[in-house]
């Protein structure tokens, strides 16, 4: 359970940088903090494509494929939500 919660605040993290700087440099160093982070517990895949790949290679069970990317999804949408909140308050 504790690697599904990673791979959703990664990439609420991560999709919440890139909505609201839109700067290479902090993408950049966004995704770096977060594979630091989560690399240890998840495999840091924080996109569905990086877990079907990582799946292939052997690296990922496949009974975790499905919850990752429900993860993944999720995390998404809560910083897309996250970041209209942000956008209507400034």
């Amino acid at each position: 359970m504790k690697k599904y919660i990673v791979e959703f605040l990664g990439t609420m993290f991560l999709m919440f940088i890139i909505l609201s700087t839109g700067n290479y440099l902090a993408n950049g160093a966004a995704l770096s903090l977060a594979l630091i982070i989560g690399g240890a517990i998840s495999e840091a895949a924080y996109n569905p494509a990086v877990a079907l790949a990582l799946m292939y290679m052997g690296k990922l069970p496949t009974n975790d494929l499905v919850p990752y990317i429900v993860a993944q999804v999720s995390g998404a949408l809560v910083a897309v939500h996250a970041y209209n909140f942000y956008k209507m308050q400034y």
